[in-house]
């Protein structure tokens, strides 16, 4: 094929036997080949490393704009790129929410200018008008938060979603599902303790204000015909109720849902407070509920120290996770616990396929050239000055790692090299965005 911009040397893919070159041309992968190929650019791996598909996170909140002290999409994908993500969705909780055409279109701006990575948006629910123009700007899917809405609204909400849909539209809803009223019971007589200690706000919102809230959104969508997906599934009977269902749905998890236990509040108290909040051991999700058609969403929620210091009901919730899942589970891989083929299906393959990422989650000739490099045999320990986030803390600070990305590829540009951000020199955006992310529905 000639000559190629980038040619990537001396690589294994998942499922193939043998060492591959990949060509690439103007952002796309242009050949794969065992041959050798001619490159403008050639780098040559020599470790035994594997190029996956680029990672796609489909739940990270940027809190860009109204809340960048805790993060924006400059510091934030950074972090995605540190650790291996290409493209991430951002949720629409942000200041002001992004539910008018106004603020998501100026959201999107925001990100077309700071992001180093691919990104995509999700919208918030609002009058069914203005939907309708939100819906020109083409959202990843529309987010509800059922905890914060009663049953009419959450009907409402379903119902516009649909009407919008009948237009012509194909949008899903996109749910975090823990239900309001058994959240306010729970609260009440938690606070009515004489003495709270951290893990107390597990009790507060236990895990059947998720089963029940799960049910709920399966019926709703149900009886309004609407593709849904499950934000941050965290119990076990909240999934049998998804792999029961006949609507058409999907389901992520998160790395401290799979990996941690509600007795994590007796170590880190509220470092580990999030919604929905970790589960006790017996009811809630881990690693061997992993399956091929899961998804992995990291609900990197960044928040000051001092806003994680307030106290048992004060803190805020939510924990930063882009820099750390990518080492969990390839770590998960090398102990036998999860197939490395599922790797590039749960956190890449299937988040293209249902959020409709065109050209995004394989390693194909004519794909788009994001691509995570990832070496299975780098081992050391999780360390917080190594991330990119300004969310300074993480309940898996110092725990033990083999496996992680190595470079990060976005658009046929190298972002990320062995934990480094790779800098350019346009003035019109911070000096470590190359400029070559980009809407994913552009």
């Amino acid at each position: 094929m000639g000559v190629h911009d980038l040619v990537l040397e001396n690589l294994k893919l998942v499922g193939h036997v043998g060492e591959y070159n990949i060509g690439i041309n103007e952002g796309k992968i242009s050949e794969i080949s065992k041959t050798n190929l001619q490159g403008d650019k050639v780098i040559r791996f020599c470790d035994g490393e594997i190029a996956l598909p680029g990672l796609i996170d489909p739940h990270v909140h940027f809190r860009d704009p109204g809340l960048t002290y805790k993060e924006d999409f400059h510091t934030g994908s950074m972090s995605a790129a540190n650790g291996g993500f290409t493209t991430i969705i951002d949720m629409p909780n942000t200041v002001p929410v992004s539910d008018t055409y106004k603020s998501f279109k100026d959201k999107k701006k925001i990100g077309e200018k700071k992001s180093l990575v691919n990104f995509g948006l999700n919208a918030g629910f609002n009058s069914l008008n203005d939907m309708r123009e939100v819906a020109k700007l083409h959202p990843c899917s529309f987010k509800i938060f059922m905890d914060l809405k009663s049953d009419l609204e959450l009907n409402e909400c379903f119902y516009d979603l649909s009407l919008l849909n009948s237009e012509g539209y194909d949008f899903m809803v996109s749910c975090h599902c823990e239900n309001k009223f058994i959240i306010r019971e729970n609260t009440y007589w938690q606070q009515s303790k004489e003495f709270n200690e951290s893990i107390d706000y597990s009790l507060a919102r236990p895990s059947e204000a998720e089963i029940v809230s799960v049910k709920q959104a399966l019926d709703l969508a149900d009886k309004y015909n609407l593709k849904t997906h499950i934000c941050h599934l965290s119990t076990v009977d909240g999934l049998k109720s998804v792999k029961n269902s006949n609507v058409d749905v999907s389901y992520e998890f998160t790395p401290h849902h799979l990996l941690l236990d509600n007795t994590a509040f007796n170590v880190y108290g509220n470092m580990v407070k999030t919604n929905p909040p970790l589960r006790p051991l017996s009811e809630g999700v881990s690693v061997k509920d992993i399956s091929s058609d899961c998804m992995i969403g990291t609900d990197h929620a960044p928040h000051s120290l001092e806003e994680k210091s307030q106290g048992v009901w004060d803190s805020k919730p939510g924990i930063p996770n882009l820099e750390t899942v990518l080492p969990l589970l390839l770590t998960e891989v090398n102990k036998g616990n999860i197939p490395l083929s599922f790797i590039p299906k749960i956190m890449s393959e299937n988040i293209a396929k249902r959020f409709r990422l065109t050209n995004k989650g394989c390693v194909k000739v004519g794909f788009d050239a994001d691509l995570t490099i990832i070496n299975l045999g780098v081992v050391g320990k999780l360390d917080l000055n190594d991330f990119y986030t300004k969310g300074k803390y993480t309940p898996f600070k110092n725990w033990e790692y083999s496996g992680k990305a190595v470079m990060t590829i976005v658009n046929g540009n190298v972002v990320m090299e062995n934990g480094v951000i790779i800098e350019n020199s346009r003035s019109d955006i911070p000096s470590s965005v190359k400029g070559s992310n980009k809407y994913v529905y552009d």
